[in-house]
């Protein structure tokens, strides 16, 4: 499996755009598997990479809240949660 870890979390905030944060996935990260879906108060992630840190970071930059965000190594059942608490 070439891209390790898959990455879902939720970004809450204003004036989202699932197009700008799809276009700026393709063009920064290596992965695959992008969905970035939802609308301008709510966008969902779920994404396969090597850098999860990378997106996390990222996501964290564009909303009020990114309130639940997951990694999921993929060779293993071991997950990791991480919430962010404003």
């Amino acid at each position: 499996m070439e891209f390790r870890y898959d990455t879902q979390l939720l970004i809450e905030g204003k004036n989202l755009d699932e197009d700008a944060i799809n276009n700026y996935f393709v063009e920064n990260f290596k992965g695959d598997c992008l969905l970035a879906v939802g609308d301008e108060n709510l966008i969902k992630i779920h994404y396969h990479t090597n850098e999860p840190w990378k997106v996390l970071e990222y996501c964290a930059s564009l909303g009020d809240d990114v309130s639940r965000r997951r990694l999921f190594p993929s060779p293993s059942n071991r997950s990791i949660r991480y919430s962010l608490i404003s």
